[in-house]
């Protein structure tokens, strides 16, 4: 079994778990209940910089996301701190220099931190450990190569309708490859929509 399909499987079993736990949580009664669900979906454009393997080079891509609720963090009358569990899949492609192509895979999980109220604007952070993937393409010297990373960062939800959000977001992406003991750093950007249920 490849790698990417026991990643895959393990990031469809943990959604699945804190989604039975999302189920438990709704019977509790609550404060404040957002208009939208506690299932999370999103899709987007990501912008990738990379310095790893001694290339700077940076890809385009994609990004998609799953959020589960878990529970309320600190809970009022007008706004909540929500914490849900997030699995997330960014896939990029780009250029690494003259004839050499580089395509990259990051998946990973962790918690994710919101502020929800009944603006129209909802702020979050993440943290998301995951493995790390790049190909090289015209080069035996790079080749393939997987390692530890993760993304920490945050963004900006605008909501256009009362479950469909417009997402901004910015993400610090630290590698660790070759065996060495400082981390890479490298960072992201992106947009694109969000969907609850």
């Amino acid at each position: 079994m490849s790698k990417v399909r026991l990643l895959c499987g393990a990031l469809l079993w943990l959604v699945s778990f804190f989604a039975i736990a999302s189920v438990h949580a709704q019977t509790r009664p609550q404060i404040f209940e957002p208009d939208h669900g506690r299932i999370q979906i999103g899709a987007g454009y990501q912008y990738q910089h990379y310095a790893v393997l001694g290339q700077r080079f940076h890809n385009n891509g994609y990004n998609t996301d799953v959020s589960v609720h878990l529970f309320d963090w600190i809970t009022g009358a007008s706004l909540r701190v929500a914490v849900a569990a997030e699995g997330t899949a960014v896939f990029g492609f780009g250029n690494a220099g003259p004839g050499v192509t580089a395509k990259s895979l990051f998946l990973g999980g962790g918690p994710h931190v919101s502020i929800q109220s009944d603006s129209r604007i909802e702020p979050w952070i993440h943290v998301l450990p995951g493995w790390e993937r790049f190909r090289f393409t015209q080069s035996s010297a790079l080749g393939a190569n997987s390692a530890f990373g993760f993304m920490a960062g945050g963004g900006l939800d605008f909501r256009l309708a009362p479950r469909a959000y417009w997402r901004v977001q910015g993400d610090y992406i630290g590698t660790h490859f070759q065996s060495s003991p400082a981390l890479q750093s490298n960072y992201s950007m992106g947009t694109g929509f969000v969907l609850y249920f």
